[in-house]
C-alpha cells in the first residue's frame, strides 16, 4: 500500500488526517515528531484499528540535524522495501510562540525554523523519493494575509526575508511580535508551495504542490495563545457565532483533517498543484492567497535564502 508521512501526525488535525488516511484510503504512514514516546502508542493503535503499518519517526523540524536523520532513516526505510514509494509528505506541524523570539539548536528564530526550514529541508532531501504522481503538502493558514479578518486578528505578516526572519532580534532591531513570526512563517509556506510547484513543472514532473488552511477551532491551543480577550471568547459557546460574523475562517481537527487528507491522496485533487484549498465552516473549498503570496520573485528569493539557511547552497 501506498504511504504518507505527516509531520506532526500523532495529535490533533493531524491524528485526524492519519484516521482518515488509514480508514478511508488504507495509507501506510509514517508519523513524524519530535517525542517517540507519544507518538508510538497513537501509531499501534492506528495499525491494530485499520490493519495498515504505521511507522514512529524521530523529527524535530526545528533541528535541521534532526531533519537530515529523520530523512535518511526514511530513505533507510524505502531502500529495504519496508515502506513503499511515499505518496505524499504532508508538511503539517507547526508553532505558535509567544514572547520574545526563542532560538533553535542552530540559532534561528524558532518558529520560522519548525514552521519553514525544517519542512524546507525535509522535503528537499526526499523530493525524488515520492511516487511520480505523489504530492506535498504545506499546511498554511489565513493569518498570512493583512486583507482577511483571519490576517488582522494576528498581525500583518512581514516582508518574508529568510535571513531577516531567522535572525529575527539579534540584529538590534525591534523584533516581530509572536503573531507577526506566525503569520509570516505562514506566508513563507504559501511561496515554498508555488514555488515548489514552478520548480516541478518546469522540470516536467507530475509531483504536485500545494497549500492547505484547516481554519481556526473555536478553544484550541492557537486561540488560547491570542490575547486575553480573544482567550476568553474562546471558552465561550458562542465563539463559533463571533467568528462566522467576524468572517474568520473556521475549522475543527476532525473535519480539517479529512480535508487534509482528501487534498494529500484523493484522485479529486490530483490536478491541485499550485493552488490554495480551506477547510472553512465544513466545507472544502477552493481560494485565493495574499497578494504577495503569488510573487515570484520573493518566492524565489526566500528559496534560495532558505538552502543557504539549511546547507544545500
Amino acid at each position: 500500500m501506498p504511504t504518507v508521512l505527516i509531520t506532526g501526525g500523532h495529535g490533533g488535525l493531524g491524528l485526524e488526517c492519519s484516521k482518515y488516511l488509514a480508514s478511508h484510503y488504507r495509507m501506510n504512514l509514517v508519523l513524524a515528531g519530535r517525542n517517540l514516546a507519544r507518538i508510538q502508542p497513537v501509531a499501534l493503535e492506528l495499525a491494530r484499528r485499520h490493519g495498515v503499518h504505521v511507522y514512529p519517526l524521530e523529527l524535530d523540524t526545528s533541528s535541521l540535524a534532526s531533519v537530515r536523520s529523520a530523512a535518511a532513516q526514511c530513505r533507510a526505510l524505502l531502500a529495504a522495501g519496508t515502506i513503499d514509494t511515499l505518496q505524499a509528505i504532508l508538511c503539517n506541524a507547526g508553532v505558535r510562540l509567544s514572547g520574545a523570539p526563542t532560538y533553535s539548536v542552530d540559532g534561528y528564530e524558532e518558529t520560522f525554523a519548525t514552521n519553514c526550514l525544517g519542512h524546507f529541508l525535509l522535503v528537499e532531501l526526499l523530493l525524488d523519493q515520492i511516487h511520480a504522481h505523489g504530492r506535498v503538502v504545506y499546511t498554511a493558514s489565513g493569518t498570512h494575509d493583512p486583507d482577511t479578518m483571519d490576517g488582522k486578528m494576528v498581525g500583518a505578516a512581514a516582508e518574508p526575508d529568510a535571513i531577516a526572519l531567522a535572525n529575527d532580534g539579534k540584529d538590534g532591531k525591534k523584533p516581530h511580535s509572536s503573531g507577526v513570526r506566525y503569520s509570516t512563517s505562514k506566508l513563507c509556506n504559501f511561496l515554498y508551495a508555488y514555488q515548489l510547484h514552478r520548480r516541478l513543472r518546469r522540470a516536467d514532473s507530475t509531483v504536485a504542490a500545494l497549500a492547505f488552511d484547516p481554519g481556526s477551532a473555536p478553544g484550541t491551543g492557537f486561540l488560547r495563545s491570542m490575547p486575553k480577550p480573544v482567550q476568553w471568547l474562546a471558552q465561550s459557546p458562542l465563539m463559533p457565532w463571533i467568528m462566522r460574523r467576524l468572517g474568520v475562517t473556521i475549522g475543527s481537527p476532525e473535519f480539517s483533517g479529512q480535508c487534509l487528507a482528501r487534498v494529500a491522496v484523493d484522485a479529486e485533487y490530483a490536478a491541485a498543484s499550485g493552488r490554495y484549498f480551506q477547510s472553512n465552516d465544513g466545507r472544502l473549498i477552493e481560494a485565493r492567497s495574499s497578494k504577495v503570496s503569488y510573487d515570484e520573485g520573493r518566492a524565489l528569493a526566500l528559496w534560495n535564502d532558505s538552502a543557504l539557511l539549511v546547507g544545500l547552497a
